[in-house]
């Protein structure tokens, strides 16, 4: 590794290491002091144990910058090289370490180029909390320079949003954004701050926000809710269980995992749930969705019992809804009310956080188990794997496949490593066939479906957890579209693994094209740079894979650098994903080939 890497990871580690707790407790115990509102939004982010936030400077927002200047051995700015990126690298440093992610940026496009990031965030329940600068208060509504109704803008897309025009406001404002964002189901915050805001003096004093009025993040859990849903799954001969992202977010991991032992159910993720107990477990039978597994699509319409813990029923995972699980009694355990019946009409609604109504659940469950049941799921599996997987990671024709890379990627990391895909093929490819021995593992754009997320969350991602290999899995596509973040790691020596799987097309797109469309491949066939060129030109290690023989080094070689490295893989230009649920068909439809 050389000496600025070292400087860099050295870096990163030292904001790790101090506590939040520690940075928090140091800017609480100060008594009121004078300072300007821009200085009270550094220290009020300190004293919320703010180590990184991620960016990029304007006028409006200077005040802010300047102030982070003079506490730059206290918080770390990054400096993105577009502001979407900004925002998708809090969304990989929140996503990986349960803590909010923090973005900042100026007025008019600055704030604007946010949305997408904050959009992405409220549909996955990421915490994060973005703060933009604003035109001086007196110009508000007079088109000024770089002037945009961001608050305006971005009500549809956040958990909450507030514009400040009076310094006395921030920490107040501050500390309930970072108790929104992180309470109850998580999402993005924004706050506004004018530029005289910034400017003006006022007596500073922070104290941590414990509670909204008529704001309840977390609902009551009803005890007769469990004990109905106790009975309905002791008495159930099918039962099946369907976990999202929720058990993550909740920390419920562990209660979860003792449930579905206890009782014996054979359980499927959500492409946000994964990760949530090892892909190797027994009675993990995979993916359900789109481009889920077999079983666990075929089956969901055969189960007596479906029983969903922190998901929301996305039209990805049920298909056609008049054609869903209508034989199933329904249990939904969830935090949100608002998901429950949304979608699909439950008959016993568990409201709460995932980890106290699971604990709560587990003493009414009876011990059991659903061999012959179980044995379904492992008799559809053979099919899938002998007619999809085996050729997907052992092909026996020459092209390279995705399937193979993933694979591995498995064997090197030994199932360790925090994968960040992008949107696509690959994605859907990464989430089948990685292994994820680990929690917080698989992190993606999952309900806004956001090409262009994994660069830069996956710099977040490594940011959070500097010991762990994060390795980004990309398209050809997704990759330009915010490829400028390699100067982000050029600049901050962040070592992420970046692998593309170049086939030349926008994949996805185009296997809908072949399959629907008669093969009209309508703009989706890519004219690629050279890749490896534009690596090197940022100083990162890069290699090019074109024959299957080169792979297992390459990947090797990649896996065992300290630095940041670029791996291209050119895959067969014309491969689909299957199994595949056709748009508005039933799970019951789901297609081998």
């Amino acid at each position: 590794m050389n000496s600025r890497a070292h400087e860099s990871e050295d870096l990163i580690l030292k904001f790790n290491m101090e506590t939040q707790t520690e940075k928090q407790n140091k800017y609480l115990e100060q008594p009121k002091e004078r300072i300007s509102g821009s200085e009270a939004v550094v220290r009020s982010l300190l004293a919320e144990g703010v180590d990184v936030l991620y960016g990029y400077p304007g006028g409006a927002i200077m005040p802010v910058y300047d102030e982070l200047y003079k506490y730059q051995d206290e918080i770390h700015h990054v400096l993105t090289r577009h502001e979407q990126g900004a925002t998708h690298a809090a969304q990989g440093y929140a996503r990986i370490s349960g803590r909010v992610g923090v973005a900042i940026a100026t007025s008019g496009p600055g704030a604007t180029n946010l949305i997408t990031g904050i959009a992405d965030a409220q549909i996955d329940s990421t915490p994060m909390v973005c703060i933009t600068g604003q035109v001086p208060s007196h110009l508000l509504g007079s088109d000024a320079f770089q002037e945009t109704d961001i608050v305006g803008i971005s009500t549809p897309v956040t958990k909450w949003n507030h514009q400040v025009t009076s310094a006395a406001e921030i920490p107040e404002v501050i500390a309930k954004a970072f108790y929104i964002a992180k309470s109850g189901r998580p999402g993005p915050v924004l706050i506004d701050i004018t530029k005289d805001a910034q400017f003006e003096e006022f007596d500073f004093e922070y104290k941590k926000c414990e509670g909204i009025r008529s704001y309840n993040p977390v609902p009551k859990t009803d005890q007769a809710s469990v004990v109905a849903a106790a009975k309905l799954i002791n008495e159930a001969k099918k039962p099946m269980i369907i976990w999202g992202q929720g058990v993550i977010l909740g920390e419920a991991e562990k209660e979860f995992k003792a449930v579905i032992e206890k009782a014996g159910i054979p359980s499927a993720w959500t492409i946000m749930g994964v990760s949530a107990i090892p892909t190797s477990h027994n009675l993990n039978i995979g993916m359900v969705g789109m481009h889920g597994n077999y079983a666990p699509n075929k089956l969901t319409n055969e189960c007596d019992v479906l029983i969903a813990i922190g998901m929301r029923f996305d039209d990805r995972v049920t298909g056609d809804l008049s054609r869903y699980a209508k034989q199933a009694k329904v249990i939904h355990f969830e935090i949100d009310p608002s998901e429950v019946d949304k979608n699909v009409k439950t008959d016993v609604a568990v409201l709460g956080d995932a980890k106290t109504s699971l604990a709560d659940l587990l003493p009414l469950l009876n011990e059991n188990s659903h061999p012959e049941w179980l044995q379904e799921f492992k008799d559809l599996y053979a099919i899938e794997y002998d007619q999809v997987i085996r050729e997907d990671i052992t092909p026996t024709r020459d092209g390279l496949t995705m399937g193979e890379v993933l694979n591995e990627i498995n064997i090197k990391s030994k199932g360790k490593a925090a994968i960040v895909s992008d949107v696509g093929q690959h994605q859907m490819i990464a989430c089948r066939y990685a292994e994820f021995n680990e929690t917080k593992s698989n992190i993606t754009s999952g309900g806004l479906g956001t090409m262009g997320f994994a660069l830069p969350a996956a710099i977040g991602a490594k940011m959070a957890a500097p010991q762990r290999d994060v390795v980004a899995i990309i398209g050809d596509g997704g990759y330009q579209m915010t490829i400028q973040e390699l100067g982000t790691i050029f600049q901050t020596k962040v070592p992420v693994k970046i692998v593309v799987l170049n086939n030349e097309f926008l994949g996805m797109v185009r296997q809908w094209q072949q399959l629907f469309f008669d093969k009209r491949y309508a703009s989706t066939e890519m004219t690629n740079p050279d890749f490896i060129t534009i690596a090197k030109g940022y100083h990162i290690e890069a290699t090019r894979v074109t024959k299957r023989e080169e792979l297992a080094d390459a990947v090797a070689k990649m896996m065992a650098s300290d630095d940041a490295y670029f791996l291209e893989v050119c895959v067969e230009k014309e491969n689909n994903v299957f199994p595949m649920v056709p748009s508005g068909a039933s799970v019951s439809d789901i297609r081998l080939s």
